[in-house]
């Protein structure tokens, strides 16, 4: 490379890196301040690695029952949302792919407004409550099980596959069900895989839809739990109402303070979905290209 290409390279790799240590910092700032004793932290300068650490954060968090409910809560939606949706938008994009099926432009063109036009909220709000999921752990489950781009991203891979495999399978006296189940979404794995974490984190993450459709406390996540402690005073009250052996063990604790206990909560919410990256990594790249190279 000439003199000129090592300088660009040079500043390429210096922004890309100071571009992730931007985004990086908060999530280990929210770390430090979670292993740090509250009072402590109040003092200010905690930057990089906690000055006076401490799980007693951790300790309390664990003992709330009501977060560890919103995180089972959290769990279970998003391993049913995740396969039920998968599946159903991987059913949906074989159907699409199939040249005998009538009005299929005319369906694909149904779906391609959706994508950019929608009823609003109070129409969206109105139709789960006359569909009766208002308050019903399946209002996270239903209104999400066919998303469009997942659709287009199946439907794309599944035109790229050998036209001689579903020959074949017609040949052997497989019929839709068979081709697609034994053949077509075994060959699929790259494409789930991604799918699958795309679909995932949307669902742990989602806070906004259990704040709107959701009232009972029994079925709040861990998400929408961490948005009420972060935007009231509803950690001091949690702290106020654990129960006895808590409240005896919070009060031996004078370093905590409600920052440090939103700070673990964060931890507690996040940690789970980043840690499934790593084992999705290897389909992550091949996958996205896969599904959007063809069209």
């Amino acid at each position: 490379m000439s003199s000129g290409d090592r300088v660009l390279t040079a500043f390429v790799y210096l922004f890309l890196a100071l571009l992730a240590l931007s985004t990086f910092y908060p999530f280990w700032n929210a770390l430090v301040v979670s292993l740090n004793k509250g009072m402590d932290t109040a003092l200010g300068g905690i930057t990089v690695w906690p000055r006076s650490f401490t799980l007693e954060n951790y300790e309390i968090v664990f003992q709330d029952k009501r977060i560890i409910h919103a995180f089972g809560v959290s769990v279970l939606r998003t391993i049913i949302g995740t396969a039920s949706a998968i599946l159903c938008t991987a059913i949906f994009a074989y159907g699409m792919t199939r040249s005998e099926l009538m009005g299929r432009k005319f369906y694909m063109v149904a779906c391609l407004i959706t994508m950019y036009f929608s009823g609003g909220l109070i129409p969206s709000f109105l139709l789960i409550r006359e569909l009766g999921l208002f308050d019903s752990f399946w209002v996270f489950i239903i209104p999400s099980l066919i998303s469009v781009w997942n659709m287009i991203v199946f439907r794309t891979f599944f035109l790229g596959l050998p036209a001689g495999l579903d020959e074949s399978a017609k040949i052997d006296g497989c019929g839709y069900w068979g081709t697609f189940f034994r053949i077509v979404l075994p060959l699929s794995g790259p494409v789930i895989a991604t799918l699958s974490l795309f679909t995932a984190v949307a669902h742990w993450n989602d806070w906004f839809m259990p704040s709107i459709y959701i009232n009972n406390e029994n079925l709040i996540p861990i998400q929408t739990k961490l948005q009420q402690i972060l935007n009231s005073n509803i950690m001091t009250e949690q702290m106020q109402q654990l129960d006895s052996a808590a409240q005896a063990r919070l009060s031996a604790m004078k370093s905590i303070t409600s920052k440090s206990l939103s700070m673990a909560t964060m931890m507690v919410a996040t940690l789970p979905i980043i840690m499934v990256y790593p084992f999705v990594q290897r389909y992550f790249v091949k996958g996205v290209l896969v599904g959007s190279v063809k069209g």
